[in-house]
């Protein structure tokens, strides 16, 4: 099994167990792999402090006491050292020498060598015995934190896990509490809480969806099996072409109904792609000459160009479905009009129709939402374009907004961030 697949497939408790107990076990061996030069350290220490209490053994400056006691088991490289200041430390077996000393004048000028030292039994067993204390008291501690941290991340995590359980049984509608410390805790509830809140969203938006599209797809469907069964029951020739060509002209219809469908789906689904400067003059220009309609349609543009940050695909739907539903309810004229305005781009679309009423005109931008139910069937409009405009615009943080245009009809706005 590859180790850093198994690695991350345990629990976190167990991770963060391990880690913490092999970081407080390698701290430890590296201080006991320190201990020796410790331990010795302090033992001279202590010896040095004793030492000085002590009166000094006088020799010459060859090692030869002159105090009239016994020699002293020096090297003459340790009588080298001990002249030029230094101290000296020499093992021998389980014990060490230790010697300091200074070069002082006798009352007659003649140099004198000062030594204070003594023998240190069991220096060398005194290290190994505590080494191996340490080395034993790095595995426990490192025990007892591989314990703690196990017991502390247990208990912490717990709060976690109920909060996990209870957001996983929540019924829809209903919130995690909130704990009242200012913590990861809270974070975490706050985060879970708008979870659900965009999860209650989505399933709202998914149930209206839904009935709404099975509410629009049962008319047409309704209407092709009503007439196909009266074509059926009257084998009349000349009524089986009326019958054929209404039948033609309910396909059609549902064959838009449904790319719409796909197209909201798809926009609501998909990741939205990555923007790039898109000419709004020319896409209108464009725009324009694909309607099919016999209203005067004016374009006010700026003569330079206009570039928004989307994809040269929104904007063609963004336009297309403006257009398209500004020639459904417009008498004679359609006007679109292009405003650079700071960081965006203003687009107005104003028709001469019978208008949006006040009452209505944050929600035309709703699914399947129409101002006049029975002039939007016979017109062939869904109440789908505005809100696919809508999603469109808005991703790209942009805004939509409805109101009444100058000659009286409706007035659609875009506000698209510019390039």
């Amino acid at each position: 099994m590859n180790p850093r697949r198994w690695w991350f497939r345990r629990t976190l408790r167990f991770r963060i167990t391990v880690v913490a107990t092999g970081v407080a076990l390698l701290c430890l061996l590296a201080f006991t792999g320190l201990a020796p030069a410790l331990i010795g350290l302090v033992q001279i220490t202590a010896v040095d402090q004793e030492l000085a209490k002590e009166a000094p053994r006088v020799l010459d400056v060859s090692g030869v006491p002159v105090d009239g006691k016994p020699p002293l088991p020096l090297t003459a490289q340790d009588i080298r050292s001990l002249k030029s200041g230094e101290t000296v430390l020499r093992l021998e077996g389980a014990s060490a020498y230790r010697w300091r000393g200074q070069v002082v004048f006798a009352a007659d000028g003649s140099p004198r060598l000062e030594v204070y030292g003594d023998k240190l039994l069991g220096y060398e067993n005194a290290n190994t015995l505590g080494t191996r204390w340490l080395l034993v008291a790095a595995v426990l501690v490192a025990g007892l934190v591989g314990i703690a941290t196990w017991l502390s991340v247990r208990s912490s995590l717990r709060p976690v896990e109920r909060m996990r359980v209870a957001a996983g049984e929540l019924p829809h509608g209903e919130r995690l509490p909130v704990p009242p410390s200012r913590d990861e805790l809270q974070a975490l509830a706050e985060a879970l809480n708008a979870l659900l809140a965009r999860r209650d969203e989505a399933s709202d938006r998914l149930r209206r969806f839904t009935g709404d599209a099975a509410h629009e797809l049962r008319s047409p469907v309704a209407s092709v099996r009503a007439q196909a069964e009266v074509a059926v029951a009257h084998p009349d020739p000349d009524f089986s072409i009326e019958v054929l060509e209404s039948v033609v002209e309910e396909s059609i219809r549902l064959s838009a109904l449904v790319d719409s469908l796909l197209i909201l789906a798809r926009a609501d689904t998909a990741a939205p792609p990555r923007a790039e400067a898109v000419d709004l003059v020319l896409e209108a220009e464009a725009a324009i000459s694909r309607l099919d309609t016999d209203l005067l349609v004016r374009l006010n543009a700026p003569p330079s160009a206009c570039l928004v940050s989307a994809t040269r695909s929104e904007v063609e739907l963004v336009l297309d479905n403006l257009l398209r539903n500004a020639a459904r309810y417009a008498y004679s004229t359609i006007t679109l009009t292009l405003v650079p305005v700071g960081r965006d781009v203003r687009l107005l679309v104003d028709d001469d129709g019978h208008g949006i009423p006040v009452e209505h005109r944050t929600k035309v931008f709703d699914r399947f939402y129409r101002v006049d139910e029975d002039r939007g069937r016979r017109s062939g409009g869904f109440g789908l374009g505005l809100a696919l405009v809508a999603h469109l615009v808005q991703r790209r943080g942009g805004s939509v907004r409805a109101a009444e245009s100058p000659a009286g009809g409706a007035r659609l706005e875009i506000r698209w961030p510019s390039w």
